[in-house]
């Protein structure tokens, strides 16, 4: 799980690189300026950083033998993911509604690139969290699988 957690973050790292480099170089618009709602994008980094708490609840809950708790964390978690989801997508919807796109611009490739990345990730990741609440409400998960939670949680926090 390590390993590929590094080269995520490798991989993340280049493309944060690129956008870095080329966000200002735009010689056509849309320019970044004139498109990001900041309320918005904080709203719904705030949504993202709480799943992280509600992560790290589901295992508290595991680790002490609280399968139900840990349930309701898990799939809390795995809403605010989709919150965070929805939300990407309806960002994306308005970019592209106001001239950004992929080949709009270096601006518009980098980030729909990183973004997009970003979004199946965390699709991934809600995948994950859904399988395991469907296998604990199955009776597959104990406090003896708690190693399980806390690799999904591991990726979650990385996402």
């Amino acid at each position: 799980m390590w390993l590929f957690l590094a080269s995520d973050c490798l991989f993340f790292g280049s493309f944060i690189a690129a956008y870095l480099l080329y966000r200002g170089r735009s010689v056509v618009g849309p320019y970044p300026a004139d498109l990001f709602d900041i309320p918005f994008t904080s709203v719904s980094a705030f949504i993202l950083l709480m799943s992280s708490v509600t992560m790290v609840l589901a295992l508290a809950a595991i680790q002490r033998g609280n399968v139900r708790n840990m349930r309701i964390w898990l799939f809390t978690t795995a809403i605010l993911g989709t919150l965070f989801i929805a939300g990407q997508v309806f960002e994306f919807t308005e970019f592209n509604h106001e001239g950004l796109s992929l080949s709009t611009n270096l601006f518009g490739t980098t980030f729909f690139v990183l973004t997009g990345f970003h979004g199946a990730h965390v699709t991934v990741g809600v995948l994950i969290l859904l399988s395991l609440f469907v296998v604990s409400m199955r009776g597959g998960i104990q406090q003896k699988d708690s190693l399980a939670i806390e690799l999904a949680g591991l990726y979650w926090h990385f996402v």
